[in-house]
């Protein structure tokens, strides 16, 4: 029996569509922009269908995504798979857009990594090690920068990866945002959420203990600050691309912002830029994942999000699945969901964040098809929103 909670989240999706609804594949091949909104409805990969949506609340847009479909590797011949990122920017926009350019290119080239030939190239460690590259090369950048842009040394951005390749799944986190497959229980014939990333978030009290086991020697590397848990007391999150200043200590000075130097100096990495990484094989009940920056699990559960997924069609999913979260963050500050729409970016951030959401549906045939020749698609997720620094 449908809940009337579920019930009322569901219901918008078969109310007739307003942004976009003349638009049956996602207005163009590189997704459509409407003010804060932009959208890629529907479009093929080399494993099934896919939904994007990103919409904008901070004054620069901060989330930057990607779905990337065809050869996973530089390398000839090269596995066929699909890469989906995730890249939630806090700081500013420039750590999340400069994944967003390299991740998945070291991905490709990253040749010095352990390839299993079981796997046709791709594993956990050729992911781990292209994260690791990716935060090299942003840090690099940092150096560069440090005398006439300080700030960016306090700029970051959490990462979520994921790849279906050869039959297998990778999902590859470091930060709070989340990947939540929905699998097919056939013998009650209903769709259970199954989440797939662990998120590194300080007000999880496992990550906390991972924080004083890494810092053992440090009283105050976790402080209760305003009821929230924060590394170091400014920061929530333990992992991370960038967030320079708290992985080297010549960042932490002069001329960086006051609030973002810490009273006492500091000999290793206050946070990593380690992924955790989940391997698994998938299966004909694995239906679709859903991959959504932490804006979006504010307000849906899990299992909320996988239900309207599996109740909506296919088209223009992440969108609808996107105005799901907004109505209900309106719901909670018991205003419309026509007037919320009516709040321009910034003021819009005190409402929610910036949220993207990727539905990735699996075509079981053609998942456990590692040579299957499919569309080459590459696309970057909101880009010409109206805050968008690529404008």
């Amino acid at each position: 029996m449908v809940s009337t909670s579920l019930m009322r989240i569901v219901s918008p999706c078969w109310k007739p569509s307003v942004e976009g609804e003349n638009s049956s594949n996602g207005g163009d091949a590189a997704g459509r922009a409407e003010g804060l909104l932009w959208y890629k409805d529907s479009g093929h990969h080399v494993n099934g269908e896919f939904s994007m949506a990103v919409i904008q609340a901070n004054n620069l847009l901060e989330d930057y995504s990607q779905l990337e479909s065809g050869p996973m590797s530089s390398v000839d011949p090269s596995p066929q798979g699909t890469f989906v990122g995730v890249y939630d920017g806090h700081g500013g926009p420039e750590a999340a857009r400069f994944v967003n350019e390299r991740l998945f290119e070291n991905i490709k080239t990253i040749h010095g990594a352990e390839f299993t030939s079981e796997n046709n190239g791709m594993s956990a460690d050729v992911i781990n090690k292209a994260f690791l590259a990716t935060e090299e090369e942003f840090l690099s950048l940092v150096k560069n920068q440090w005398l006439h842009k300080p700030q960016i040394a306090s700029v970051g951005a959490c990462c979520l990866v994921g790849v279906v390749c050869s039959g297998v799944l990778y999902i590859a986190n470091a930060g709070d945002s989340r990947a939540v497959l929905g699998r097919l229980e056939r013998a009650i014939k209903e769709i259970k959420a199954i989440q797939l990333s662990y998120e590194h978030n300080a007000s999880i009290e496992s990550v906390r203990e991972e924080l004083h086991s890494l810092h053992p020697d440090d009283p105050h590397i976790v402080v209760l600050k305003n009821k929230v848990w924060r590394v170091k007391g400014l920061i929530q999150i333990s992992r991370s691309i960038g967030d320079a200043y708290l992985k080297r200590a010549e960042y932490n000075r002069e001329p960086l912002l006051a609030k973002f130097r810490l009273p006492e100096p500091f000999n290793k990495p206050i946070l990593k830029a380690e992924p955790t990484i989940l391997v698994q094989k998938l299966y004909p009940e694995d239906q679709f994942l859903i991959f959504a920056s932490d804006g979006l699990w504010e307000h849906l559960s899990n299992q909320e999000a996988v239900d309207f997924v599996h109740s909506c069609p296919r088209n223009g999913v992440a969108r609808k699945l996107l105005k799901a979260a907004l109505r209900e963050a309106a719901k909670k500050r018991e205003m419309r969901y026509s007037d919320l729409k009516k709040i321009d970016r910034g003021v819009r951030r005190h409402f929610h964040d910036d949220i993207t959401v990727i539905v990735l549906f699996l075509d079981s045939n053609l998942v456990s098809r590692s040579s299957f020749r499919g569309p080459l698609i590459s696309i970057k997720g909101g880009y010409g929103v109206s805050g968008n620094g690529n404008t």
